[in-house]
């Protein structure tokens, strides 16, 4: 007998295809209003966050439109064939963007903990001029470029520690976000005005290193990761 593969679902991705049913069976008509995003959460037991994350699964996959301050509505013309919110043919948006926010605040933190113990004082003074960039950055308001220096800035942390493990975890957890899925997540519930927050922050772990207090830096990155989480998912509503 053979039995059939169990697959472990993604939290967002089951709530997707709980609403692409409803769609499909006439509870949400082409053109409608979806409930809000708090509505949702209480109708379906879960966070507002994978609320958040499931419309941004069925944006991309062509069932619904998100309008920024009006509310996210189904698609008049609907996708043909779609069996799931990844678009039925297999292709996966990749980690959820609260899956991989608790993942950094974890790792993350250690690493800054470690950087601060035996980063070196040429690397102090480089990533010094990486947070300079950065605030420069979100003086002009230049999403694009503050970004490329967050990367730089991040994994600055991770050689830091001197260890290649760190390093290639670093620039892991970085590429996770380049997936379409947090790309477009990221698009729409983020502003100019974020990056005015993460400068701060930037800032504060900086200082912790400076100063070697490993402890301290660990608890600013890892408030710096969840003041990220809590702006992409508490903002836009």
């Amino acid at each position: 007998m053979d039995l059939p593969t169990v697959k472990v679902e993604r939290l967002y991705r089951q709530i997707s295809n709980v609403l692409i049913q409803f769609i499909r069976d006439g509870h949400f008509a082409p053109g409608q209003l979806l409930p809000g995003e708090r509505d949702l959460a209480k109708q379906l037991g879960v966070s507002r966050s994978s609320v958040r994350e499931a419309l941004i699964a069925l944006e991309i996959n062509g069932w619904v439109e998100i309008r920024t301050g009006h509310g996210v509505y189904v698609r008049p013309i609907l996708p043909e064939g779609a069996e799931n919110a990844a678009g039925g043919d297999g292709t996966d948006e990749g980690i959820g963007v609260e899956a991989l926010m608790e993942a950094r605040e974890t790792i993350e933190g250690e690493i800054a903990a470690l950087a601060a113990k035996k980063a070196t004082d040429a690397q102090i003074h480089d990533i010094t001029r990486i947070v300079e960039r950065m605030e420069v950055d979100a003086a002009a308001g230049d999403m694009e470029t503050f970004h490329e220096h967050d990367q730089q800035f991040h994994e600055m942390i991770g050689a830091m520690t001197g260890n290649p493990v760190f390093v290639e975890i670093t620039d892991m957890l970085w590429n996770k976000r380049k997936t379409l899925h947090y790309a477009k997540f990221e698009r729409q519930y983020s502003d100019s005005s974020i990056i005015v927050t993460m400068c701060a922050d930037h800032r504060v772990i900086l200082e912790a290193i400076r100063s070697r207090g490993a402890g301290t830096a660990r608890q600013a990155m890892r408030r710096h990761i969840r003041n990220a989480q809590k702006r992409l998912f508490d903002g836009g509503a």
